[in-house]
């Protein structure tokens, strides 16, 4: 078979591969490339010796046996079983699920993660956005270490498990979406220095040096890094790439790496005949990360929102640490602002930042899909001192109107693993480092950042002590006993509403009516009228005339109708959803028998 490797810095390269060695060749000349003929197979193991030294794994390893320091393995995607058809499921509609791997289940794997599938089909999720897989030292750990972009981490199940994760997410009718980190790689493991400028000093970011996309020898770190998105959607038969942190990639180029990404992704989707998409993390928020190519965009898909996130968190609990501040000022106003239009920071001063920030989105342009919505994710809790979720906080009742807001918004909505049930658990941040240093490292900058916010050191989790990662496993046990399970009815029962109510998934930024003040919110997207009351006493809402006689369709507890005013009398601590002018459906019942707090 042909190996070949990118290595620009060696003098020599030499093949090793089952215990033996093989002369490499320079490609053509000024390319940096290195290509040989020798025997491989499925499983072979090879590494490439530069200039004499130890055989290193390969930049493009699909897999790693023994962790990120050891030789790779040959993998043939052409192998795996694939037992669905799979035409794609495209962003449009979708409702996404954020899981880790690790924690999903006590095992950590693809194979017990694939037993769950059941659930997230019933639970109506359209798309599961399983974090990083790539491998990492260690056994346990959130992925965003990871050092071998190609390849998918062993402890969890390998390349197989992955692709039979895949199928069996197809064979239930869920699409799958993967995170990808392009921005950085981890600090141990990773050799990609060693064979050319896959880093550059020109640009710097929290994780030290940034990746090389604008200075000498770019072109092939882009080519590097496009093949690989390509080869995870292609080889792995992937619906969708979330690109971590895209405000990290320093590239002055005349065209940005994204909007090359996204090009080569679009045209993956036509060869293939299925949809594609990217969804990006980004700090900025410039419409122009999601603005089409042909309009003078980046041409991604969708990106995260966290605007509307920090807005309904600062509602839902008056937290104003950090970089809640600007959105406790007052919450009702940011939530409206950030329901109406995408982002709150679109070019006011950000009392967090200490200067203007971000651009404003134009909703009329704009589809409403290309934002996602969400109240969880693992940043927002696992970031947090104890990882502690909303539910560590906030009654049933609450968890159910931060529900509502999401899953009737007009955004792209999004769950963290556990949150459709209230999940107790925590999610804390937890490695496996195997450097002794890095460990200590790591374990100390961890406790000085959250001992300077006025915790004590005692009660920071140690990110390198196994229960930590245990305490944040999903406990299974949790959504066949109350309160859960009431919760858990809730989310089915907004998630299948979505799905059977075109005005739900309107890409359209409209709004009959949409008022906010401190403890109440509502809005009207076509027929459909949702309330929220985060406050401690009923509410009494003036609907409108359109209003009058609505049905109502889902409750958290048991709400009257408004009366012929259109006067709504909804208790504390509820969510519901009217149907005006439409013709009385069946009784819905409410989603807990005995209010729901």
């Amino acid at each position: 078979m042909l190996f070949e490797v990118w290595a620009p810095r060696a003098g020599q390269v030499t093949l090793w591969a089952d215990g033996g060695t093989y002369a490499m060749a320079p490609g053509p000349a000024g390319t940096g490339w290195w290509r040989c003929e020798a025997p491989g197979t499925e499983g072979t193991r090879y590494g490439f010796r530069l200039d004499g030294g130890p055989p290193l794994p390969d930049p493009r390893s699909r897999r790693q046996p023994d962790g990120p320091d050891g030789t790779s393995a040959v993998v043939d995607v052409s192998r795996f079983a694939w037992r669905h058809a799979w035409p794609g499921r495209p962003l449009p509609g979708a409702v996404l699920y954020e899981l880790h791997v690790g924690t999903f289940t006590r095992e950590g794997t693809f194979e017990a993660a694939a037993a769950k599938l059941p659930h997230l089909a019933e639970l109506g999720v359209t798309h599961v956005e399983v974090m990083p897989v790539c491998p990492f030292p260690g056994r346990h750990g959130w992925g965003y270490d990871g050092v071998a972009p190609w390849a998918v981490h062993e402890p969890y199940g390998g390349p197989e498990g992955l692709a039979r994760f895949v199928d069996a997410a197809h064979g239930r009718g869920l699409g799958v979406v993967l995170d990808v980190v392009h921005n950085h790689l981890g600090p141990s493991g990773n050799h990609l220095p060693s064979f050319g400028p896959y880093f550059t000093d020109a640009h710097h970011t929290p994780w030290g040096a940034a990746v090389n996309l604008d200075g000498p020898g770019s072109a092939e770190v882009r080519a590097y890094l496009t093949a690989s998105a390509l080869a995870w959607l292609r080889d792995y038969r992937l619906d969708g790439l979330r690109l971590d942190a895209v405000h990290a990639l320093a590239d002055t180029s005349p065209e940005h790496f994204l909007a090359e990404l996204s090009a080569a992704v679009d045209d993956l989707a036509a060869r293939l005949g299925r949809p594609l998409f990217l969804v990006a993390e980004s700090d900025r928020n410039d419409p122009a990360t999601t603005t089409p190519r042909e309009a003078g965009g980046l041409g991604l898909h969708a990106q995260w929102n966290d605007d509307f996130h920090h807005a309904l968190h600062t509602a839902l609990t008056g937290e104003s640490q950090g970089y809640y501040a600007d959105f406790a000022a007052d919450p009702a106003a940011a939530l409206g602002k950030t329901l109406r239009s995408g982002f709150f920071h679109d070019g006011a001063y950000s009392s967090f930042r200490g200067r203007r920030h971000g651009h404003p989105l134009d909703p009329g342009v704009t589809p409403a899909h290309r934002l996602l919505g969400y109240a969880q994710t693992h940043d927002q809790v696992g970031n947090r001192a104890l990882g502690d979720r909303l539910s560590a906080a906030l009654s049933p009742g609450l968890l159910a109107c931060a529900a509502a807001l999401v899953l009737c918004a007009p955004f792209t909505p999004m769950l963290f693993m556990g949150e459709e049930w209230g999940a107790r658990t925590p999610w804390q941040y937890f490695t496996d480092h195997t450097d002794p240093g890095l460990a200590e490292a790591v374990r100390t900058g961890r406790r000085r950042e959250f001992t300077a916010h006025g915790w004590p050191e005692e009660e920071i989790p140690d990110p390198q002590d196994p229960a930590t990662r245990d305490r944040s496993c999903l406990d299974w046990a949790e959504p066949s006993r109350e309160p859960h399970a009431a919760l858990l009815a809730w989310y089915r029962r907004l998630i299948a509403l979505r799905h059977t109510e075109p005005a739900l998934t309107d890409p359209r930024w409209a709004y009959g009516d949409l008022s906010a003040d401190a403890r109440t919110v509502r809005f009207a997207r076509g027929p459909l009228h949702v309330a929220v009351n985060l406050g401690a006493e009923t509410a009494a809402l003036r609907m409108g005339a359109a209003a009058a006689g609505a049905e109502v369709v889902a409750a958290w507890r048991p709400v009257p109708p408004p009366d012929a005013e259109g006067v709504l009398r909804l208790p504390p601590e509820t969510a519901v959803v009217l149907r005006a002018g439409a013709a009385p459906a069946p009784p819905v019942a409410a989603a807990t028998g005995a209010g729901g707090t």
